[in-house]
């Protein structure tokens, strides 16, 4: 399924638009994940524990939106749209909300 924060795509035609669809995952930070990202796991500012699991937060909400648009009937989706939020009591947790519109385009378009 082709995936684009654009809302066309060069070199195809969009044939039937399918309608918003949308993707979520929410993770938890973890205390040990915590303690050691402060200690251990932060190199120039940057913590990899932190990123590997945000990245893989984006991959199950995007792949959630992709389902939902093969269930439309869909095989792109154009205009998406990222959003990263802290939700939970004293922001606890992360949540990753991807949104788009599933389309068709013509095949070998």
């Amino acid at each position: 399924m082709i995936v684009s924060t654009t809302p066309t795509l060069q070199g195809h035609d969009i044939t039937e638009y399918k309608g918003l669809v949308t993707g979520e995952a929410i993770i938890g930070a973890h205390i040990f994940k915590d303690l050691f990202a402060g200690i251990r796991d932060v190199v120039g500012g940057r913590s990899e524990a932190y990123e590997k699991t945000i990245r893989e937060a984006r991959e199950v909400a995007t792949r959630e939106m992709c389902e939902e648009a093969a269930r439309r009937g869909g095989n792109a989706v154009v205009g998406v749209d990222i959003d990263y939020e802290v939700v939970g009591q004293g922001g606890s947790m992360m949540m990753v909300s991807v949104s788009g519109t599933a389309v068709t385009i013509k095949a070998g378009s």
